[in-house]
């Protein structure tokens, strides 16, 4: 009989056994379900409700059951359902009935509430750090190439001249911003739900206090139906981590389109690539396809947890046993890109040439011409459309637009002198943009410097 089923008269079914158990999964939460039982049996010990001495063997049968889960010394089954189960069950195995007090004052409801909270603190350490070292590689790879030109886009068209290393510090500050919401994400995850009970709290003279210094919660629950209803702080992760997703997918998008023989303008090392099984010139830029794919996934996993919560009343349901899957597999998609993006990142190639050739198009200045008549006076939109004259001049007489002569230019516009026939170099452009932000050659350098400070001191 289930240590739930007193007022059963016949055992679960096999069949629902099998279907309701979530043992198969939650059982990677042995630790932090050890770790809140055992601040709760210190803290029933400490406020008289169980002997003390209880409370002493509780936490330290709790300390083996770690160790023997460790060494792959426990079985798990069906049967007992869940982590929670499992544990306490092996508990009163080895303790008899002063094991059987340790959910005294404590419901499932609570206490896995307790156990993801505190598995997720754990997991945004890892990811933030994870993140971090991506970002690590992305400077480092910045700082390798601080001068190498490109053509910057914008509707997949060539559009001014960049860094190469601005483009990459794009990305760092894309991930700097995750890790913001993942650190402000914590904020709602530590928040001690236990004491709550089932829905109600309990009659018990239990000290919440206690428990909530003991487990290093800076906060606790104020309302126990909202706290054992509560999955929020796992949405807002998973909103988190999805975005993280997108930032990694048009990444791996630049990366895809950067390496294809119509860019050519870098490739991986062949370490991080794979092969056609087909076509034996080949190599493709798996990781970054794959975790492009893996974006959709992530997604899929913030969207089921949405729409399990949407429509439950409260408090606790049953359905809430199926946040844990998306949860889990978000967590490990995201990490297991963090595995191997960094070392993808190191591996990288530039062809400069290639790079700088594209980004050469006289047509990408047009701007910057646009701008040396903005500053002889002319408002900008009259500049700007003076210009177009002028590229449109340039395509009829089919000249590219630095072939066009003073004469002809002054014919377009008036203004013009021979300070514009020097604007059409990528190098000169790019220095020119020295405002803070911008691609300018001292500007990319500072915003480099400032990263590696940062990353330093995280």
């Amino acid at each position: 009989m289930a240590l739930w089923g007193g007022r059963f008269s016949e055992d679960t079914g096999k069949n629902v056994q099998d279907f309701t158990e979530s043992i198969s999964y939650d059982r990677r939460l042995y630790k932090h379900d050890i770790m809140g039982s055992k601040a709760h049996a210190a803290m029933l010990g400490a406020a008289g409700i169980i002997p003390q001495e209880s409370a002493h063997a509780i936490r330290e049968q709790l300390d083996k059951i770690l160790l023997r889960i460790e060494a792959g010394d426990f079985t798990f089954t069906p049967e007992l359902e869940d982590i929670h189960m499992h544990i306490e069950s092996a508990l009163i195995e080895a303790l008899g009935d002063e094991g059987a007090r340790v959910h005294t004052a404590r419901s499932r409801n609570d206490q896995i509430n307790l156990d993801i909270r505190l598995y997720l603190r754990d997991e945004i350490r890892i990811i933030c750090d994870a993140v971090k070292a991506l970002q690590t590689a992305l400077v480092s790879k910045a700082a390798a190439y601080p001068r190498t030109i490109m053509p910057g886009f914008t509707h997949l068209q060539h559009a001014q001249p960049v860094l190469f290393a601005h483009h990459l510090l794009a990305y760092v500050e894309m991930f700097e911003r995750d890790l913001g919401r993942l650190e402000d994400a914590r904020k709602r995850i530590n928040v001690l739900p236990l004491g709550s009970g089932a829905i109600a709290g309990t009659t018990l003279p239990i000290d919440r206090e206690f428990v909530r210094k003991e487990l290093d919660f800076p906060a606790m629950s104020r309302n126990s139906m909202d706290a054992v209803a509560d999955r929020d702080f796992s949405c807002e992760l998973l909103s988190a981590l999805a975005i993280f997703a997108m930032h990694i997918s048009r990444l791996s998008e630049d990366l895809i389109l950067w390496m294809s023989q119509e860019f050519s303008f870098m490739v991986f090392s062949d370490a991080y690539c794979t092969g056609s099984s087909l076509m034996p010139q080949k190599k493709n830029p798996d990781i970054a396809e794959i975790s492009r794919g893996k974006t959709g996934r992530v997604y899929g996993d913030l969207v089921a947890l949405l729409t399990l919560c949407k429509g439950l009343p409260l408090t606790y349901n049953r359905d809430l046993q199926e946040d844990k899957e998306p949860l889990f597999d978000a967590i490990d998609t995201v990490l297991g890109i963090l595995s191997v993006y960094p070392g993808m990142i190191d591996g990288m190639k530039l062809n400069e040439k290639a790079m700088l050739d594209a980004a050469s198009d006289p047509g990408l200045i047009a701007t910057d011409v646009a701008e040396a008549l903005v500053r002889k006076g002319v408002p900008f939109r009259h500049a700007h459309h003076k210009v177009g004259a002028l590229v449109r001049y340039a395509q009829d007489a089919g000249k590219a637009l630095d072939q066009v002569t003073l004469e002809e230019m002054k014919s377009v516009f008036p203004e013009a002198d021979e300070s514009m026939l020097a604007l059409f170099s990528p190098e000169r452009s790019v220095a020119a943009r020295d405002v803070f932000g911008g691609t300018g050659y001292d500007q990319v350098a500072s915003q480099i410097t400032y990263w590696k400070k940062q990353l330093e001191l995280n």
